[in-house]
C-alpha cells in the first residue's frame, strides 16, 4: 500500500508523514515520484479544488498503470478572515499572486485589519482532503482550527499565514508553535485523522497497533 500526497510542499510533507506515521503504507509527495499537478483549482469552495487535485493525479497514474494499492490524497487550505467576508480563503495561495513572498502576503492583511477592534479579528485556517483509491471511489473530509489575525507577525516556525495567526490558548502565534504542538492542534492534523479514520474503516488502509 502506498499514500501519494499530491503536494510539493516540504512543510506539509513533515506534517503528513508525522501524523500518517502509525498507517502501514508508504507515502510519497509528487516530487519524489517526479510527477507534478497542473491542475487549475476553479473549484468555488475547497471540497472542489481537493477533488480536481487527486482526480489529475488519478488519471496520470491510471494511465500508466500505476494506480493498483494506491490511495491519493490531496488537501485545499486556507485561511478565512472573519471580517473580510472569509477571505482570501480558496484564493488564500493566490492571495496577491502565487509567487508573493507570505512575508508581503501577512503584512498586506495586517494592514487591512489595522484598526480593527480584537472582538472583530476572529479567523479559522480551513481544510478539505480528498482521498481516491484505485477503484475510483472518492471520500473526503473538512475541519477548522480557529483563532484570530494578530496584531503583528510572530514567529519562525511553519509556513504561509503562520506568524499572523494566534491561538489564545497557547498566547502564541501558529508560527510560534512547535511541529509537535502544531500537528495535535492543526486544521490539516485534524483533517488527516479524520480521513484516516474513515479510510480505516473502509477497510482501504491498515492501522498498525
Amino acid at each position: 500500500m502506498r499514500i501519494v500526497f499530491a503536494t510539493g510542499n516540504a512543510g506539509k510533507m513533515r506534517e503528513i508523514r508525522d501524523i500518517l506515521a502509525d498507517v502501514d503504507a508508504e507515502i510519497f509527495s509528487l516530487k519524489e515520484l517526479g510527477l507534478k499537478s497542473e491542475a487549475e483549482e476553479t473549484g468555488e469552495t475547497f471540497a472542489e479544488n481537493a477533488v480536481i487535485k487527486v482526480r489529475e493525479i488519478y488519471e496520470i497514474l491510471k494511465e500508466r498503470g500505476e494506480m493498483a494499492g494506491t490511495v491519493i490524497m490531496a488537501d485545499d487550505s486556507g485561511l478565512c478572515i472573519d471580517c473580510l467576508g472569509g477571505a482570501p480563503g480558496v484564493h488564500s495561495a493566490r492571495y496577491m499572486g502565487h509567487d508573493t513572498d507570505y512575508k508581503i502576503k501577512n503584512a498586506a492583511i495586517l494592514d487591512q485589519l489595522k484598526g480593527v477592534p480584537e472582538e472583530k479579528r476572529g479567523a479559522g485556517f480551513v481544510c478539505h482532503i480528498a482521498a481516491i483509491t484505485e477503484d475510483g471511489r472518492v471520500f473526503g473530509a473538512e475541519g477548522e482550527m480557529r483563532g484570530s489575525i494578530a496584531w503583528e507577525s510572530r514567529g519562525k516556525e511553519g509556513f504561509g499565514y503562520d506568524p499572523i495567526f494566534y491561538l489564545p490558548e497557547f498566547g502564541r502565534t501558529s508560527g510560534e508553535l512547535s511541529e509537535e504542538e502544531k500537528n495535535k492542534i492543526s486544521h490539516r492534523g485534524k483533517v488527516l485523522r479524520m480521513m484516516k479514520e474513515i479510510l480505516s474503516k473502509e477497510g482501504i488502509i491498515t492501522i498498525r497497533k
